[in-house]
């Protein structure tokens, strides 16, 4: 068997990474937070970050093919080895966070099908016998990585097509039922003062926005496993245009079938609940079915992407390197125990605290933050400076500003983040530093420079600080 990812396994794992849990309920999350011209907006901003994020890892995997880590890597490379161990630190919070929400609205979907007034099974995931499936599921998916990264490329490939499917079945339906006047109703918000001014109601639509394009970056996670170095950045970016293209169509399309007050109200995944009102019954049960094949997808590729970041940084020295063994499968064994393990810690806390899909959500795309941030941040020096451009140096204005745009939204989306989320990234950043003076330690290397000192200390105040907030209840978990 060919060990090597080809462009399409590739691309599968971009998509299957993107495309998951949050498109099925984007139309009520997104309306809740703005009005269809405010969504708009958005969606113009979000589509030109990332498109020029895209164009930036396409660009770094062709000019640094030695920084396999990618989005921790260039962190690492550009600004040293404590902003690289914390990009490495939260990308993989990050992903340990996503696949907890995966495992808890797969049964929240569930809950469409066994759920009755008088008898809850499943609930919002958070239910004790959602919790205990939940684990087998992710234990089940665990077993199937472990046999290999290739054969859970193989699977990836055919859940993404299956999730296709409904979503596809979805644009076309409401584009059909599609009302213009519907779609122009308060177009602006300005009936639903809660909602805010334009600006605010943009900047609200932002994690949401980000949280759906979360793991654009998963084949630059796995360039090393690559056929071919150049199929890294054409996946990314032929991956990306796709789902956005159905992130639009989705909520854009679902604003002329319903207006704002209607979608902010669904119980999610609002699209089985539109799909029904324009097509019948049928219409839910094909969503809740999608939802639950693209999430099973979706766990997947976040198992495979949460295994592979400690083991590369297990091997660049980032983390301790005992995270780079592999089994005779050449699956990333350690690497793969620990993040399984700490999903189920995760879990059990989410049943205990009775947080939902949304409040993870929201935690997870704050903890992607800082890796997105440094990765444009690290194009836009390489740009300013010149390196790798000496052979191409008519290239180096046009990635300049797609470095800049890039780091300019990174910017924008910490700010839009909010300062209550901001401080609960801390909290989950600062064990972290427990393992970066283990694995300095481990490679002979010296502690912590003044520099690093500095950061640290700030870094545990507003951890402290978060910790405060959440135990008297100024910060909620649900």
């Amino acid at each position: 068997m060919d060990k090597k990812l080809g462009l399409g396994a590739l691309i599968s794992l971009v998509i299957g990474s993107m495309v998951g849990a949050g498109v099925f309920s984007l139309p009520q999350n997104i309306a809740a937070h703005a009005s269809a011209g405010a969504v708009a907006l958005g969606w113009a901003i979000t589509g030109i970050g990332m498109i020029c994020l895209a164009l930036v890892y396409q660009n770094l995997s062709m000019r640094r093919p030695d920084l396999d880590g990618g989005i921790f890597s260039y962190a690492k490379a550009g600004f040293g080895d404590f902003v690289g161990f914390n990009a490495a630190w939260g990308y993989w919070l990050c992903q340990l966070l996503a696949n907890v929400s995966y495992a808890i609205v797969v049964f929240s979907a569930l809950s469409y099908f066994f759920d009755t007034p008088d008898k809850v099974i499943f609930g919002d995931g958070n239910t004790p016998v959602a919790i205990t499936l939940a684990s087998l599921l992710i234990w089940s998916v665990h077993a199937l990585v472990l046999r290999g990264i290739q054969v859970a490329a193989l699977v990836n490939i055919v859940t993404t097509i299956a999730k296709m499917v409904p979503l596809i079945v979805f644009c076309v339906a409401i584009l059909l039922a599609f009302n213009m006047e519907t779609f122009t109703l308060d177009l602006w918000g300005q009936g639903s003062p809660e909602l805010g001014s334009v600006m605010d109601q943009v900047k609200s639509t932002m994690k949401v926005t980000l949280w759906v394009f979360i793991g654009i970056e998963g084949a630059v996670v796995v360039s090393a496993r690559a056929r071919h170095r150049k199929d890294v950045g054409r996946a990314t970016v032929l991956a990306l245009l796709g789902a956005l293209a159905l992130y639009v169509m989705v909520t854009l399309f679902s604003l002329g079938v319903m207006n704002q007050p209607q979608l902010a109200a669904l119980k999610n995944p609002s699209t089985a609940m539109i799909l029904e009102a324009v097509v019948g019954p049928w219409g839910a049960w094909l969503i809740n079915i999608g939802l639950v094949i693209s999430v099973m997808g979706a766990l997947l590729s976040w198992t495979v992407l949460a295994a592979e970041v400690p083991y590369i940084a297990g091997k660049t020295g980032v983390f301790p390197a005992w995270f780079a063994k592999e089994n005779k499968n050449g699956s990333p064994k350690v690497s793969l125990w620990c993040s399984t393990c700490l999903v189920q810690i995760f879990l059990i806390i989410i049943y205990f605290q009775n947080s939902t899909y949304l409040a993870l959500v929201n935690i997870a795309t704050s903890a992607a933050l800082v890796p997105y941030v440094f990765s444009g941040a690290y194009g836009l020096k390489l740009a300013l400076k010149g390196e790798t451009y000496a052979d191409q140096p008519h290239q180096r204005k046009r990635d300049l500003l797609l470095a800049l745009v890039a780091t300019v939204y990174g910017c924008w989306l910490v700010y839009a983040a909010g300062v209550e989320y901001l401080l609960l990234v801390a909290l989950l950043y600062s064990p972290g530093i427990f393992i970066y003076w283990k694995a300095r330690q481990h490679h002979g290397l010296r502690s912590l420079n003044r520099l690093e000192q500095g950061m640290t200390a700030a870094l545990l105040g507003c951890a402290v600080l978060a910790f405060y907030k959440v135990m008297d209840g100024t910060i909620p978990l649900h």
